[in-house]
């Protein structure tokens, strides 16, 4: 049943450590491998680097709700919303470059 999942490269899964600067502090962020390659495909997706779409990320929520509990979380919970959204996602970014055009 599980076979799919059981079979996966243990790599996909092993945590990576990686340092970030939020509002010029240095911090780090421990995500599991497979979430990184999200972020990545996100930031891509958005036409930034890796590192200015965390901080902008990060400066939204901010923004919005004030603080942020646990960061590495909102990160997890983002690449699962971006993965079942991609059409709204794309829709969005679509909206945006007409409007900068």
């Amino acid at each position: 049943m599980c076979n799919i999942f059981a079979s996966q490269d243990p790599a996909t899964y092993a945590c990576e450590t990686r340092a970030i600067r939020l509002h010029g502090h240095g911090t780090s962020l421990r995500l599991e491998a497979g979430f990184w390659r999200i972020l990545e495909r996100i930031a891509a997706a958005e036409g930034v680097p890796l590192a200015r779409f965390l901080a902008t990320l990060h400066d939204e929520v901010l923004a919005r709700r004030g603080e942020i509990g646990n960061f590495a979380s909102l990160l997890r919970v983002t690449c699962l919303h971006w993965l079942e959204n991609q059409d709204r996602h794309a829709a969005e970014l679509a909206a945006r470059v007409r409007v900068a055009a």
